[in-house]
């Protein structure tokens, strides 16, 4: 996204140019420790998904390693990161030491 071009109001001494933040993706990564439930779970509480929603990402992420739950400026991404970050361990399985991982990505044009 570029920039947004508009006339200042007269004495407003603005440029006329409002540049818009950049965005980020939030980006769920694939473990082994984590079932198709916890994730369907977690991402009906915390992004208020429907569980169709929810269950597509759960399949993206199994079988490429990734998926982009949410895109937004970075304080919201950076917050639905941590949220992630502090969902928890998956109680169906006894290996589930933690949270599943996400990472915030530069949104690019194009």
């Amino acid at each position: 996204m570029g920039t947004v071009t508009s006339r200042p109001a007269p004495g407003t001494g603005t440029s006329g140019q409002e540049a818009q933040e950049p965005l980020f993706r939030v980006v769920l990564l694939d473990d082994d420790d984590h079932t198709y439930d916890y994730v369907v779970e977690m991402l009906e509480k915390l992004f208020f998904m429907s569980r169709t929603k929810a269950f597509q990402h759960a399949v993206e992420v199994d079988t490429a390693g990734r998926t982009v739950v949410l895109t937004c400026e970075r304080p919201a991404a950076e917050y639905a990161r941590d949220q992630i970050h502090a969902y928890g361990a998956d109680w169906r399985m006894p290996r589930s030491k933690g949270s599943m991982s996400a990472i915030l990505e530069p949104e690019t044009a194009g």
